[in-house]
């Protein structure tokens, strides 16, 4: 098969990693790829949020399956336009992936299909969300959690613990700190408890869970200071257990799958649910309609080969067909970024390092923001690598991704020294 992938983050060194394995797979394409993608897959210059253009790319590449990897295209229609032209392609519609691209949206089908969610209000006026902010504080005396409603790269959410900083954080929404995402806010009730992420494939009516994780928001150790893409992540997540998945499963994933299928818009794609757990109970923070950055690295370190397979099923309509063959292992990966990240950080720094790290199975250093410049490899975004190893215990992991960390040299870059630390 020729295969395209969409995108040139991690996430997508890693799906290009996986599928790479899979004899099934004989000419892989990545667009626009990066330097390390480059190593082992075909780059392309291509605008993946232009579905015309990718079908075009598509149809002049003989290609036959697209895995889409960033939420744009996904929101932006590719997969609806590659549908059109008979390609097949792993990714929700647009309609579908509105659990994504609205907050509002992924609320109302909660609320319509009865899964366990915060308490929330959508809001197009500053004023009534302002006024709304005032009133809970005075009411409940509790932080309170201010979202822009569309995409935001992942950035657009402000755990407000005080009247001043939810106002604030209205105010530069509707201002436009995140474009057209912050038309509208959603505010809702803070959650407490313990995050965690649950994978799952989708082809339309059957569902299929892949995987548990957990990633580190914050930049700082002990999940300090302010939020980001995410600085690492580990899976599986023991905080879920089996019989909290089947928990979820029952109470949140099946029925928002019912719901978007009575809608006419069914799901087809992988489908990241967000969840929060406390007293043994779940509840839905988010869904994310593609494969989580980094969550994604420690997946694919897990999953290997049958990734293709997998999503190939998915796409095919076949899933209550398959099964996820699971090694008894743990996978971790650390994020390395550039100093100054999340807020302004320089490009440009020289990585040295690499050439010497060792990459099998077992330990890979998948690249997120790096290019070739003169022969070198240098730093070209906030996040840049993602160390990850896999190990018969999460201990054993961490361990051997913090030796390749140490083993790297880019005193330009830094990373947390404590991924994994609440489950170890």
């Amino acid at each position: 098969m020729n295969i395209l992938v969409l995108g040139g983050g991690g996430r997508e060194h890693a799906l290009a990693w996986a599928i790479k394995q899979n004899p099934k797979c004989d000419r892989l394409i990545v667009a626009p790829g990066n330097a390390g993608i480059a190593e082992i897959a075909e780059c392309a210059t291509l605008d993946a949020a232009k579905p015309a253009l990718v079908v075009r790319f598509c149809e002049e590449n003989a290609v036959d399956f697209v895995v889409i990897g960033p939420e744009a295209p996904l929101a932006a229609g590719v997969a609806d336009a590659l549908a059109e032209a008979g390609i097949a392609a792993f990714g929700p519609s647009a309609a579908a992936a509105r659990l994504e691209s609205s907050k509002a949206f992924t609320k109302e089908v909660c609320d319509a299909c009865g899964a366990p969610t915060a308490a929330w209000a959508r809001f197009t006026d500053p004023a009534e969300a302002k006024a709304h902010v005032r009133a809970h504080f005075e009411a409940m005396r509790a932080p309170i959690v201010v979202k822009a409603d569309g995409l935001a790269a992942g950035k657009g959410v402000v755990v407000a613990e005080s009247v001043d900083d939810a106002v604030a954080a209205v105010e530069a929404m509707f201002a436009g700190a995140f474009g057209e995402a912050g038309a509208s806010v959603v505010i809702e009730e803070f959650m407490a408890g313990e995050e965690a992420s649950f994978f799952v494939l989708v082809d339309g009516e059957h569902v299929l869970p892949i995987g548990t994780a957990q990633d580190h928001k914050r930049v700082g150790e002990g999940d300090t200071g302010p939020n980001t893409g995410g600085m690492g992540a580990y899976s599986p997540a023991p905080v879920l257990t089996e019989a909290l998945q089947e928990q979820v499963l029952a109470r949140i994933i099946e029925p928002t799958v019912a719901e978007m299928a009575r809608r006419g818009s069914p799901y087809r794609g992988v489908l990241y649910a967000g969840l929060m757990i406390d007293a043994g109970k779940a509840r839905l923070v988010e869904y994310n309609v593609r494969f989580g950055d980094p969550e994604a690295q420690v997946l694919m370190m897990r999953l290997g080969a049958q990734a293709l397979d997998l999503m190939l099923a998915c796409a095919e309509g076949r899933l209550k067909d398959c099964a996820v063959s699971w090694a008894e292992d743990h996978a971790i990966t650390v994020v390395m970024a550039a100093r100054g990240y999340p807020g302004d950080y320089e490009k440009g720094s020289e990585i040295r390092g690499l050439d010497a790290m060792p990459e099998d199975s077992w330990r890979m250093v998948f690249h997120a923001g790096t290019a070739r410049r003169d022969g070198k490899l240098v730093a070209s975004g906030g996040r840049v690598l993602n160390v990850t190893a896999r190990g018969d215990s999460l201990q054993a992991a961490r361990d051997a991704a913090y030796a390749m960390v140490d083993a790297i040299d880019w005193p330009g870059g830094f990373c947390r020294r404590d991924i994994g630390w609440r489950a170890l």
